[in-house]
């Protein structure tokens, strides 16, 4: 069964009420009815085999650049505009307009008007609307100052109203929602194209007219068009039931994309177990030690790549306050598998004092820790840095998992690239990617309701924590860090790991090489399960660590809050668990109950059993 959810967010531009989008028609496998999903999706596959793609020799579809374009979406009385608009979302931001909030006008010039800010507009039309000369003025006048791409429903006689645009045209020959949910991601590349005029429909519009793409970016579908029985998957809802009955989290959201396909995606619960607020699965996440993956090595990745960070390198010869230091002769390939000998943490937020902090801000305590809550400046450069640059190292060439491994790669990535690291992952990875959510303090971009809260901090910050990093560590260096601090929903983080999956590839653009992603991700410890940054299945079967069945090759990582991400090449398959296990205070049930690789080990049963 198909499911949508929605939350709109509301802008005054020219004095005009525009709807905002943010992602919200989701498929999702519901324990209803397996044979009611065959049908959905041979509806879908009918309409995806049919649409044709023509004016495209530009190779404007599917999109690229994504962190170059702003975009528009704009209903030309298409009923199905708010399905269309939701799948959009799944790629990159995108802004909704309607000609509905422009009747009262002879022209839509208004429309046009309040379209200035944006360089790309997607327009969606039935074919019944083609004959009101109000949206065809719109549609030619639009097309001479910016980029347009045409979206067409239903079935025509003739596409001659057309025979004047250069811009790309899509045309479904249905006017429904499948259709509706299914050209957005034709568009960005999660549908391929292959169709071709049988017949002539204008001079222009020839037979054999249409042009063929590939698919690039994730596909959001049933789980029958990966070969999976959605009835199979309500295992799922149990376990995850499961843990909110029992308090283990009092949220959840379960995410998983299988051959490129976003198969199942889901919410459980609320942000917290008194408020209220229901967990939606565009909901933002505290993702804690999933920082250390999904932003810090794929910044050490990238310079590593670029021949400005050598991994056989000492410490001191990048940070150089490290010289004098115990750490100065350390390796960074030692401190990226946990071998560097550091010890686990320091629990900086003991040693706050007095004077150290305000519950204002002010220039001598510029640094927002939580709501009401600031740190004295210089915190970190004068206190926490040498506080770890002379810690003892004990334990190197052994195996020792440390938070200040990713305090030191942080150092050295900022040190090499001159920019900060939120800025680097936003520029290189997240915003080309699409990724709209994921990021450092989402409290600068987004609204508390959606980001789901972790711990009601009663012994450090003495406040409910939202959308400010749980780490206190993190949390003291200005909720920017290597180790945690990064905040994302399920469907970003699906999107940065079915790039890692693709070997370095996502949207026609290509992020890393393939033997880059290869070495990071694969086994390079002879004393530990570890990658390079990534943790590992464990060889040890006493373990089943990440599940039971999960094989060999899978890598990723855990948080703290009570997150992780797992990629298994073996199977094609990306798994994304996010919870706020830590609400309203630490608790170990999500990981007594094994939640988690239960889950895991539930999508592999599934999978095994296949489409019966």
């Amino acid at each position: 069964m198909l499911t949508e959810k929605k939350y709109m967010r509301k802008n005054n531009l020219a004095g005009i009420i525009t709807i905002s989008f943010i992602a919200l028609f989701t498929f999702s496998a519901c324990a209803q009815d397996h044979q009611q999903n065959q049908q959905r999706l041979s509806l879908l596959q009918t309409i995806s085999s049919n649409t044709i793609l023509l004016n495209n020799q530009e190779n404007t579809i599917p999109l690229l650049d994504l962190d170059k374009k702003n975009i528009a979406s704009v209903s030309l009385g298409f009923s199905f505009h708010t399905a269309f608009d939701s799948l959009l979302n799944k790629y990159t931001k995108v802004s909704s307009f309607s000609s509905d909030q422009y009747l009262s006008s002879t022209t839509l010039n208004d429309l046009e008007d309040d379209l200035k800010y944006f360089n790309l507009v997607i327009v969606s039309l039935p074919v019944s609307a083609v004959n009101d000369p109000r949206n065809m003025g719109f549609i030619n006048s639009l097309a001479k100052s910016k980029k347009i791409i045409i979206s067409l429903f239903g079935e025509t006689g003739s596409l001659l109203a057309f025979d004047g645009l250069t811009a790309p045209l899509i045309w479904a020959n249905q006017n429904n929602e499948e259709a509706a949910i299914t050209i957005p991601q034709m568009i960005f590349g999660g549908i391929g194209l292959s169709k071709k005029l049988t017949a002539n429909y204008s001079p222009k519009y020839l037979s054999g007219s249409g042009a063929v793409t590939t698919p690039t970016r994730l596909k959001y579908t049933l789980p029958e068009d990966a070969a999976v029985n959605s009835d199979n998957l309500k295992e799922i809802d149990n376990i995850a039931n499961e843990a909110i009955r029992a308090q283990a989290a009092p949220g959840i959201v379960v995410l998983v994309a299988k051959d490129g396909k976003v198969i199942f995606n889901k919410a459980y619960g609320n942000h917290t177990y008194n408020n209220g607020l229901t967990e939606k699965v565009t909901d933002i996440f505290d993702l804690a030690s999933l920082t250390k993956t999904t932003a810090t090595t794929p910044t050490v990745m990238r310079l590593y790549e670029e021949h400005q960070l050598n991994l056989d390198t000492n410490i001191g010869a990048y940070i150089p306050k490290a010289r004098l230091s115990p750490m100065n002769n350390i390796k960074v390939r030692e401190v990226m598998l946990h071998q560097a000998g550091f010890i686990p943490y320091i629990p900086f937020h003991n040693s706050v004092k007095t004077g150290d902090y305000s519950r204002d801000s002010s220039a001598a305590y510029p640094t927002k820790v939580a709501d009401f809550y600031y740190i004295k400046k210089g915190f970190f450069k004068d206190f926490m840095w040498p506080k770890m640059l002379q810690s003892p190292i004990q334990t190197r060439g052994k195996y020792v998992y440390s938070d200040i491994s990713m305090y030191v790669m942080k150092e050295i990535s900022e040190r090499l690239s001159g920019i900060p690291l939120d800025t680097y992952v936003w520029e290189n990875f997240y915003k080309p990617l699409g990724m709209q959510t994921a990021g450092f303090l989402p409290r600068n971009r987004f609204t508390k309701d959606q980001i789901v809260p972790t711990e009601q901090d009663t012994y450090f910050r003495k406040t409910l924590l939202e959308g400010y990093v749980h780490d206190q560590g993190a949390a003291l260096a200005g909720g920017v860090s290597g180790h945690a601090g990064l905040f994302a929903s399920a469907n970003d983080v699906a999107i940065i790991y079915q790039m890692l999956l693709n070997k370095g590839t996502y949207g026609g653009a290509r992020y890393f090489q393939a033997q880059t992603v290869d070495m990071f991700t694969q086994k390079q410890s002879d004393i530990s399960r570890r990658g390079l940054g990534f943790d590992r299945w464990d060889p040890d079967a006493s373990k089943k660590y990440p599940s039971e069945l999960a094989s060999p090759q899978t890598y990723g990582h855990t948080g703290y809050t009570g997150t992780c991400v797992w990629v298994d090449p073996a199977k094609g398959l990306v798994y994304v668990f996010l919870s706020n296990r830590v609400n309203p205070s630490v608790s170990e049930k999500l990981g007594n109950m094994k939640i988690r690789p239960r889950i895991q080990d539930a999508i592999y049963r599934a999978i095994e059993k296949g489409n019966n």
